[in-house]
């Protein structure tokens, strides 16, 4: 009980004096302040304003210092919705040119429209499935064009334009690509590619759309296309189903959250021979080909349509487009510009680790030497992912790494030994090197985790950092063991 009376006791003193410390402390700094608030009525008005623009730039200061310190600093991303300009795509490659990124495929897209736009011409691309029938369409528009028609599905392997004057005496381009869903790798893309490029895309059907197909109308919705849908091979369907196919089709594109006048879906038949069971002059019967006649009138009024009435500018809709192919290129290159940058960074920083462990060689030495290493490599691969951490971030990741060294030494060590063994003349060697070479792999383990969350999230976040690192230190462990552990040995031998 006394114990306990003079605990109390001891607390009611402490508080008694820190009320009369603060007591004391607010009346010197009451008296100080009016002291020098007198002071500065009295003086001259040049140094009352200059104290009081220095001390208000100090607290400014001091607000930015501890906002720095306490608030993250969040990549900004760009809305997709607002479409790129031109000043905004030059203001990237600059800034990526800078920066050392390849930005060769992105400068040509912008030469090439460049190019495209001084001609004057209007480019109409025909796009669709293999075997839909878009350059038998070509052939029924453009006659004598020399367009290659063969029963083989997929008969266009790549991009062909032909020349074609509408009534109104415009210059078009008409593009033929290959088929989307065919087997040869690349020529999906390389179609989508240039129906982007396109001020009109045609896109081409013969019954109502398929999974990809309705895959590849969203993509080109995405960049804000004008379509015009074609049911082609028309007429194999009776008036009625036609109708109802139409009436799917236009339903199809408002799911996808496009919109599209109903006269831009049109039926058409392209044409062509057809086999048929005719009777000969001698009695018998056999195959013979019939041509059907072309019946395209409908497309045609479309797109004299589209060309005159569309509300917004095709030049504009399609320079908007071709800016966001060049930025997609962009946005590639920088990928694998920081993929190439961040290995070098993991290399060195693994590299300095086990140089570092073979000369400090003890159980328990620290993977961060110091945290020196750590730190450096850290901020570099946050740099070049353009994410701006704070320091308690950091030092945060760091110190969870480190808390999960103990169960990743084990693993590491038996890993460094099996891969030191992979090199002849090394035998069972252990010690220092197999020490260096553990501690290379978890430093190597540590960045790699760090370079799939910047990559995925845009910033530094410790927990998720920290956590990829444990979960996937065993498979960057198995990965890294020979590289590292040559990089150990030839440190060893230098």
């Amino acid at each position: 009980m006394k114990l306990d009376r003079f605990i109390r006791i001891s607390i009611a003193f402490v508080i008694a004096l820190v009320f009369v410390i603060a007591i004391a402390a607010l009346l010197l700094i009451s008296e100080s302040a009016l002291n020098v608030w007198d002071r500065l009525r009295t003086g001259s008005a040049f140094v009352f304003y200059a104290y009081i623009s220095v001390m208000v730039a100090l607290v400014v200061a001091a607000i930015w210092l501890i906002l720095r310190l306490v608030v993250k600093k969040r990549v900004a991303v760009e809305s997709p919705s607002v479409p790129l300009s031109k000043s905004d795509i030059k203001q990237r490659l600059q800034h990526a040119e800078a920066a050392g990124v390849n930005t060769s495929e992105a400068q040509q897209e912008l030469r090439e429209l460049a190019a495209s736009q001084a001609s004057g011409a209007i480019h109409l691309c025909f796009f669709g499935e293999i075997s839909s029938g878009k350059s038998s369409l070509i052939k029924a528009l453009v006659p004598h064009a020399d367009v290659i028609v063969d029963a083989v599905g997929g008969s266009t392997s790549g991009v062909q334009r032909y020349r074609w004057n509408n009534e109104a005496g415009h210059q078009i381009l008409l593009t033929d690509v290959p088929g989307i869903g065919g087997h040869e790798a690349g020529l999906d893309e390389l179609a989508g590619e240039e129906a982007k490029r396109a001020h009109l895309v045609l896109f081409v059907c013969d019954s109502d759309l398929t999974r990809s197909e309705l895959n590849a109308v969203k993509n080109l919705l995405a960049f804000d296309k004008p379509i015009i849908l074609i049911l082609n091979k028309a007429d194999r369907y009776d008036d009625d189903e036609r109708a109802m196919l139409l009436q799917s089709l236009l339903q199809r594109i408002e799911q996808l959250g496009g919109e599209i006048r109903r006269d831009h879906v049109v039926a058409v038949s392209a044409g062509g021979a057809t086999e048929v069971v005719a009777r000969k002059s001698d009695g018998s019967e056999g195959l013979a080909k019939v041509e059907r006649p072309a019946d395209i009138g409908v497309l045609v009024v479309a797109i004299n349509r589209m060309l005159r009435d569309d509300a917004v500018p095709l030049d504009l809709r399609r320079e908007r487009a071709v800016f966001q192919i060049a930025a997609d290129k962009l946005a590639a290159a920088e990928s694998e510009y920081r993929l190439q940058r961040s290995e070098q960074i993991i290399r060195s920083a693994t590299r300095k680790a086990v140089v570092g462990a073979m000369a400090a060689v003890s159980p328990g030495t620290d993977i961060l030497v110091q945290g020196y290493i750590g730190t450096t490599m850290t901020q570099e691969l946050c740099s070049v992912y353009g994410a701006s951490p704070r320091d308690l971030d950091i030092e945060e990741f760091l110190s969870m790494g480190q808390s999960r060294l103990g169960r990743a030494l084990p693993l590491s060590m038996a890993v460094a030994g099996n891969g030191l063994k992979a090199f002849p003349g090394i035998g069972t060697i252990a010690g220092g090197l197999a020490h260096a070479v553990a501690y290379g792999l978890i430093f190597d383990a540590l960045g790699r985790s760090l370079v799939l969350t910047l990559a995925q999230h845009g910033e530094l976040d410790p927990g998720t950092a920290a956590k990829e690192f444990e979960e996937s230190i065993s498979e960057h462990l198995e990965a890294g063991v020979r590289r590292i552990a040559k990089m150990a040995l030839d440190e060893k031998t230098s």
